[in-house]
């Protein structure tokens, strides 16, 4: 207890530069914390991009394939699903509800996805959260767009603004858009932090309306062009879909279903589990957050090494004061445990205040981060892998001060004593 007390009054003795190595532990600390915050929360945002959908199922491919085109809206499928099929696996026991999206035009770089009202009722991200609107309502004309966040904050759209959609996924149209069916702006969501965001959403019946006449795949012209308004009168019947949202009535038919889909004989589907494909494509993605924490850990291994520093270069400075120690009955023993305790004191000083730091942020800036970068963080109890890090910190922090406190242990009491000229 001695030794702490005598470690404590000489770090008061060094305010400035004790300050200061704490100051740059707790700087260390908060960014390996803070990295590890940000690892996790994007691991759970990106795993929860899609929730509460129990398959996706769209033509044969593969589980990661499919996971792209359907929810990040990357790439394109390798065929349609018939309106058919759809049907068939609508009509199937197990299935409580199905949402059909279809991908292949664009607008200005911006997927645009057409899909039925049910997208709203039952898509979710973020453990269970539902879409919610900033403005307007949903699509209730046929003619009728509901815009991602990002979509209406980047191109600057308002409620009834008008827009034209592009056939194909190109940033430049090249002409072929579908001037002649003009979509208005019904609703914009609130943002997700997910690939809604960046999504123009209409209705299936209006992505059947638009491609009325493109059957060979050109643009119409002449007697081949159908008014928008005479398009209103015909039935207009979805023909097929990219992919399939599939929810069921309990999780235990979720293996007997996609066994059934992946074996479906009128034509080849692929039905994946969302968690298990998200967890293939985050493995691939796996290299990224490694390489965060390895910054981190070197920017702590700096703290470190400047503590280190500090301290052996104060020896110098308090030769005369060991010397005394020692002249008072302090063993060589004694001296040592002083310079660790002194290292323990700073490096527990400086990760309660690192750990302060981060949590603050998270307290009072949770709701601006997720705003400002679609991110979400948990504030929670500190969990067992950021317990085992501020562990390996303080241990490392112990092996650091072993270096000065061995060349501590070995001045001899002639060499603090002795006068140099």
């Amino acid at each position: 207890m001695k030794i702490l007390q005598l470690a404590w009054q000489s770090l008061m003795n060094r305010k400035m530069t004790a300050l200061l190595t704490v100051l740059s532990i707790a700087l260390s600390v908060s960014l390996l914390l803070g990295v590890e915050k940000v690892r996790s929360g994007t691991k759970n945002s990106f795993l929860n991009t899609i929730s509460g959908t129990d398959l996706v199922v769209g033509a044969r491919s593969g589980a990661v394939q499919l996971l792209l085109y359907s929810v990040f809206r990357i790439g394109d499928a390798t065929a349609n699903v018939t309106w058919e099929t759809v049907e068939d696996i609508r009509k199937r026991p197990e299935v409580k509800w199905i949402v059909p999206i279809a991908l292949g035009d664009s607008h200005r770089g911006f997927r645009v996805m057409g899909t039925s009202q049910d997208y709203f009722e039952h898509y979710r991200y973020r453990r269970n959260k539902a879409l919610e609107f900033h403005e307007g309502a949903r699509f209730a004309d046929l003619y009728d767009a509901v815009l991602g966040h990002s979509v209406a904050e980047e191109l600057g759209y308002k409620l009834g603004a008008e827009m034209v959609v592009a056939h194909g996924t190109g940033r430049v149209s090249f002409g072929n858009d579908h001037a002649d069916k003009p979509f208005r702006v019904s609703g914009i969501l609130k943002p997700t932090g997910t690939p809604v965001d960046r999504t123009v959403h209409v209705s299936m019946e209006a992505i059947e309306a638009i491609h009325i006449g493109w059957e060979d795949g050109a643009k119409p012209r002449g007697d081949a062009v159908v008014s928008a308004e005479r398009v209103r009168e015909m039935e207009l019947k979805p023909k097929s879909a990219t992919a399939l949202y599939v929810g069921l009535k309990s999780r235990m038919m979720t293996f007997s279903l996609q066994r059934w889909i992946n074996g479906y004989r009128k034509e080849a589907l692929s039905a994946v589990l969302p968690g298990v494909a998200f967890g293939q494509l985050w493995r691939i993605l796996g290299n990224v957050e490694t390489a965060l924490l390895s910054i981190s850990a070197m920017v702590v291994f700096t703290a470190l090494l400047g503590m280190v520093v500090s301290v052996l270069g104060s020896l110098n400075e308090r030769r005369r004061e060991m010397a005394i120690l020692r002249s008072i009955g302090a063993k060589p023993l004694h001296v040592f445990g002083l310079l660790i305790s002194e290292a323990v004191t700073l490096v527990l000083a400086g990760i309660l205040l690192g750990v302060i730091v981060v949590y603050s942020i998270l307290f009072f800036g949770r709701s601006l981060i997720e705003d400002a970068t679609g991110l979400f963080l948990e504030l929670h109890v500190i969990e067992r892998s950021e317990i085992y890090l501020l562990g390996g910190i303080m241990l490392g922090g112990v092996i650091a001060a072993v270096f000065p406190a061995i060349r501590a242990y070995k001045m001899s009491l002639s060499d603090g004593l002795a006068i140099r000229t």
